[in-house]
């Protein structure tokens, strides 16, 4: 059976480097420019140099998103922008507008090319369309059922890839073409700028009673009418396999580092479960466990086994389940002093349990006894943000370990 890609976001440099650790094969990134995720931190040009690097070291790839619905002015920087990403040996470019395939294709020929989401490919006459055009990879349209997944992965040539989303936050418009926040902030969702107002509550006003705001209602359950759950496929990966896919995409370049930590290892954890024997695979329980203390809505399958109904929104209100904090992430190793330093990520202090995630292993459970600050003086909590704190700890810690803290009920 091919091993098909696990692939990651990466918001910055930290969380891509979390993302591979944890079981990534490949993470898409964005630059500062021509990306739909204009409010992430995103790359500078040595941020990028970096992680290329770091990830070609560990045999891993990197593509980067240039998936706007581009201005004319757009193109005025674009060709250095691409010469930029072939330069520092970017895997691949994300993109959806003609326009700007054309652009690359004349600039950096060699460059691999991947169709975003956002081109709405839902059937497999478009995907050969596309492959001809010289796109290496079709990201398909998240409104498609396994079935009609299986008929494109059918009738398209083997050496095109099809890439397809297994989790995360889902648009309530169509293949993510919404002008609504544009309508109502002047915010260009098509231009990486969505203020989500999908998520905000809203209210009818009639026009003979201005100013008298009437609730939205439908059945008593609720006012947020256009508020998606999240999708998550994890109990349904022998299904995924089925169809063909060459990659399971997670989505989430606005997520922390821990939420992308706690994604990737529970889908790599069942992934390669299946794998190993596919035949006599079983979902393990405890993945979804650890899948749901990263924040999240209430989760849904989507498309892909019916239409959704009234049951795939959350009508009573748009926050995210959240039962657990981060609170640190490892800096190193003290084994000689038995020590090991943090740095604080939310406020924790002395008498606080907490669960310790590390890469490719279960989560160990630590009880704070005792902790210094940077010169080594005690302290009993660590307030401030980014505070570095040293922690008895018998032993080594993987890089990039984790610590969290369970909510209290």
């Amino acid at each position: 059976m091919n091993r098909p890609e696990l692939l990651a976001p990466a918001g910055n440099l930290e969380r891509l480097k979390i993302a591979l650790a944890y079981g990534a094969d490949a993470a898409y990134i964005g630059g500062r420019q021509f990306g739909l995720r204009a409010f992430a931190d995103n790359f500078t040009r040595k941020e990028m140099e970096e992680g290329i690097a770091y990830a070609h070291r560990n045999g891993k790839r990197i593509y980067v998103t240039m998936n706007i619905f581009a201005r004319n002015e757009d193109f005025d920087e674009m060709e250095e922008y691409v010469r930029m990403l072939r330069e520092i040996g970017a895997d691949a470019i994300i993109l959806s507008d003609p326009g700007i395939l054309s652009l690359v294709r004349d600039t950096a020929p060699d460059m691999e090319i991947h169709l975003s989401t956002q081109a709405n490919n839902t059937n497999w006459r478009s995907a050969v369309f596309w492959h001809k055009q010289g796109v290496k990879r079709i990201i398909l349209a998240r409104e498609l059922s396994l079935e009609e997944i299986r008929h494109i992965r059918e009738n398209t040539p083997d050496n095109l890839e099809l890439e397809a989303f297994i989790h995360g936050a889902m648009c309530m418009s169509y293949s993510g073409r919404c002008t609504i926040s544009n309508y109502l902030t002047g915010r260009d969702a098509n231009r990486g700028e969505c203020t989500q107002p999908c998520r905000w509550k809203y209210h009818v006003v009639e026009e003979k009673r201005p100013g008298e705001y009437m609730p939205v209602v439908e059945d008593d359950t609720g006012t947020y009418l256009f508020n998606s759950k999240d999708l998550c496929m994890l109990e349904h990966i022998p299904a995924m396999a089925e169809t063909g896919l060459t990659s399971y995409k997670i989505e989430g370049r606005m997520k922390t580092g821990y939420y992308v930590a706690n994604v990737v290892a529970a889908y790599r954890r069942e992934l390669d479960r299946y794998l190993r024997n596919p035949a006599g695979y079983s979902f393990d329980p405890n993945s979804l466990k650890e899948l749901k203390k990263a924040s999240h809505r209430p989760f849904t399958t989507g498309f892909y086994f019916n239409k959704p109904g009234a049951d795939a929104n959350v009508y009573e209100d748009s926050s995210y389940v959240r039962g657990y904090d981060f609170v640190a992430i490892l800096l190193e190793n003290r084994k000689d002093k038995g020590l090991i330093l943090v740095e604080q990520r939310n406020n924790f202090q002395v008498g606080d349990r907490l669960e310790i995630m590390q890469p490719g292993e279960d989560y160990l459970e630590y009880e704070v006894t005792e902790m210094y600050d940077g010169e080594r003086n005690p302290i009993t909590v660590a307030p401030h943000p980014q505070q570095h704190v040293y922690l008895p700890y018998k032993g080594n810690l993987k890089s990039w370990s984790l610590f969290r803290r369970e909510k209290p009920e």
